[in-house]
């Protein structure tokens, strides 16, 4: 399934600001602002192979949203009994990630640079990694 509208699992999309002029254009995110979390880290990832997958994981309490600077790419996010495919290619547009929501990156176009605000500092024991234990913990929903 692909949609660009009604999302599952709690995620929805974060519309920021775009300032556009001849010199270029800008988009600012100010935490607890432009998007509904405290933002406590911000990290990126680049030179993602064409064919890899990044992401395929939850979190158990951070909130995340995923913005793609350049490129694109697609995320595929499951609630544990139905998923969905979304897009990403527009930098002023972000996906916001709820805890409990499991994600996947794929589809990533050479050259991609994919931001990721995050409302936690990184904690291992935030992460369900395996599969079947997100669907034991979501109870298949």
């Amino acid at each position: 399934m692909r949609s660009d509208d009604a999302l599952i699992g709690g995620a929805s999309w974060v519309q920021f600001r775009k300032f556009s002029d001849p010199k270029g254009s800008l988009t600012p995110v100010e935490s607890e602002r432009h998007v509904p979390f405290a933002i406590n880290r911000v990290f990126y990832f680049y030179d993602v192979p064409v064919g890899e997958r990044r992401g395929a994981h939850a979190h158990r309490e951070q909130h995340q949203v995923l913005v793609c600077v350049a490129g694109s790419f697609d995320v595929v996010l499951d609630d544990g009994s139905r998923d969905q495919v979304v897009h990403l290619s527009r930098p002023w547009r972000g996906l916001y990630v709820p805890p409990l929501l499991w994600t996947s990156q794929v589809n990533f176009d050479g050259g991609t640079v994919g931001l990721v605000l995050a409302s936690d500092a990184f904690d291992e024991d935030d992460y369900i990694r395996g599969y079947d234990e997100y669907r034991a913990l979501v109870g298949g929903r």
